[in-house]
Order: structure tokens, then sequence, then C-alpha cells
């Protein structure tokens, strides 16, 4: 373990074990937050201060395992709902400290939310805290682990997918050196040059994107995000594509629903929904995006009225560079990396995105989200104030 990190995180404990404090707060995603409080209104003078020196998230939990705080690190990292710890491998530390006193350093392996395949690592160190009360802190060691999966998935990416169009980029230039007394062949040539450079340069822009998706936590710079303005802009983006194919763009549902995370992401993910929706829809149809919310969780629906999805090619549609219909594809130009562009935002917020479709008969996709608790909500209200 880095042993940078683990001096302060030391430091911490024994300032805060000393004082007898009740409650934690812990500075979560920069310096300088303020911490958050579920429960208990007491925090002791000077406790602020040695937590806004640290950056990992913690929390305190009372006998019954109620969370009395918790630091906004730890509501980003998805560790509380509902003043509880949501991970049993965590309460089982948690009740390991408490039946024998001893404090318990480890890293865990843990689902980042309540639905969908998605993991955080995490290095925790659990402790008593006075006679009554436990205090957990945990450092995100996620990125770490995904290091070396991003860089072989980036090399075999641009591997596999560049290939193609580079290839016929050197092609089309023979031809055009060859066809050179030919204006119109030139212009002809010319033509499918440029179309496989932009071709290029968006293929290469897509893997950079999955790429940094995959590296990267969405959740590093946390927000409370409006989600009817994530469906209002990436329903502005597509507006001239659905005009240009006479298809409506159809918005409606819950109002007013909110997640936590990263607005600019979710954005990228809808857009890509409903821009596939229009790519794969008839002249004069209709595309609808719906929005509902329901115990703790907000669905975004995006519904085309489109050919649809073979039963055999669901499970595999949000797989890098697959495409259900490749003949089409090369048509509209797309990369095959659109939907795994989707369920990589939608897994690093927490939550997973679940197809629908029968062939024929047009698809819906649905990004389910966890809503933003009211302690969520406490904690971008405190460190706004």
């Amino acid at each position: 373990m880095d042993s940078a990190w683990l001096v302060p995180l030391s430091l911490a404990f024994g300032v805060i074990v000393g004082v007898g404090v009740t409650v934690l707060v812990i500075a979560a995603a920069r310096r300088g937050q303020r911490a958050v409080e579920v429960v208990s209104q007491s925090v002791p003078d000077g406790v602020e201060q040695v937590i806004h020196a640290m950056e990992s998230a913690g929390v305190v939990v009372d006998p019954s395992n109620n969370v009395l705080v918790a630091s906004p690190g730890a509501l980003a990292l998805g560790l509380v709902w509902n003043h509880a710890l949501i991970h049993p491998e965590l309460v089982d530390v948690v009740a390991a400290v408490r039946r024998n006193g001893e404090s318990v350093a480890q890293e865990l392996h843990l689902a980042r939310g309540p639905f969908g395949e998605a993991n955080i690592y995490l290095f925790v160190r659990v402790a008593r805290l006075g006679s009554r009360y436990i205090l957990v802190l945990a450092d995100d060691r996620t990125e770490s682990y995904r290091l070396d999966d991003v860089r072989r998935d980036f090399i075999a990416n641009i591997s596999h997918e560049l290939k193609t169009p580079i290839g016929a980029v050197g092609l089309l230039a023979e031809a055009l050196v060859e066809a050179s007394k030919d204006a119109d062949q030139v212009k002809r040539f010319a033509k499918r040059l440029t179309k496989e450079a932009d071709r290029l340069a968006r293929i290469t822009q897509e893997i950079i994107e999955l790429s940094r998706l995959q590296a990267e936590d969405a959740l590093t710079k946390p927000d409370l995000v409006d989600i009817d303005e994530v469906v209002a802009a990436a329903i502005d983006q597509n507006r001239v594509a659905a005009d240009r194919n006479d298809i409506r763009l159809i918005s409606g549902g819950d109002a007013g629903t909110e997640v936590y995370g990263d607005e600019a992401l979710l954005q990228v993910a809808l857009h890509n929904l409903i821009a596939n929706a229009i790519q794969y829809s008839p002249s004069g149809s209709r595309v609808g995006i719906g929005v509902t919310s329901s115990d703790g969780v907000v669905e975004i629906a995006v519904t085309d009225q489109g050919v649809g999805i073979a039963e055999a090619d669901r499970e595999r549609v949000f797989e890098r560079f697959f495409r259900a219909d490749s003949s089409r594809s090369r048509h509209t130009g797309g990369s095959g990396l659109g939907l795994s562009i989707v369920k990589h935002v939608a897994q690093n917020h927490g939550g997973d995105v679940r197809v629908w479709s029968q062939h024929g008969n047009g698809s819906t996709f649905t990004i389910r989200l966890p809503a933003a608790s009211h302690a969520a909500a406490a904690s971008l209200g405190a460190l706004e104030a």
C-alpha cells in the first residue's frame, strides 16, 4: 500500500479517536469539501479541520448499524443508502470490529451500484470510535485496477477497427494518382477519400472516449444531475438528424428526477441511444424518450419503431464493434462503439442499460440509474453553502 496515503490516514484515526468523536466527517472527492450530516447534528469543534486534509470516503455507524454521518465521498461511491451501509461485505467487517475490538485494514471488491455489473475496489480501514461507534474510512483503488485492462483494450481496439479505413485511404490515394487525368474519376475518388477520413476521425474519437470511460471514475466530481436537462440537451443534439429523416422526437414521463453523477457523460449516453434509434427508424416514424422514477431507480427509455434486433443479437449489442446489421452500419457510418459507450457510462454511475426488442417491431433501450437520495442532495447543499 502507498505509504503516502497510509500516513495521513493513520494520523486522522489518532486525532479523531483521541477527541472521542461520535460522528465522522471525511473530505471526499477533492480537498476542501465540507462533511455531510446524515442523521446527527453534533460535530465537535476541530474535527472539520482534520477532515479537510483527507481525501478518503468515510462513515460512522452506531451499535444498530445506522449511519450517523457520511462524507460526500461515501455517497458518491454508493456506500450509503437510507442511513445504512449498502454492501454486506462492509457490514461484515464492521461487525467483526465491533465483536473483537481490533481494527481491520483490508481490500474489498464491491458492486458499484444496486444493479449492473460494474465493481469498485476499496482499501478500507475500520476501527472502534469510543465505546459505541465504528469508524470506516475507504480509499478507492478502482482506477489502478482498470489501468492494465484499458491499455490492453485500447491497443486491441486500434488494431481491430482502424486498419479498415486506413487501408481504404491508402487504396484511394493510389487510385487518385492513376486517375489523375480523368476529372470525373478524381472527383469520385476524392469524395470517397473524404468519407473514409471522416469515418477514421469519428472512430478514433469514439475509441478515445470509450478508453477514457473505462479508465476513469465518472463520479470524480459528482453533482446532482437534473434528468430533464439531460433529456432536453440530447434531443436538441439530434434534432437536425431527426428532421432530415422525417422522424418525430417525443419526450415525457416523470419530471424533476435527479441522479448523482456527471451530466456531460449522461448526455453522451442518451445522445448515442437517440442517434442510434434515428438511424434504424423508417422515415415518418417516431422516437420516444421517457423518464420514470420508482423505488429509488430512475429509468430513461428510448423507443423506436425501427427494424428491431434479432433475438440472437440482443445479448451482443453492447459489445465493442458489434453490428447487428453490418451492411446498414456501413451505410450509416456506424462504428459499433456507441452502445458500448452507453453501457460504460451507465456502469460508471452504478447503473446498467437494458434492451427490449422484437424483430420488425422496434426496440427500447433503457438506462437505469440509482436516484439521488436525500443524503446525496444534502451533501451537495453543504458543499455549495
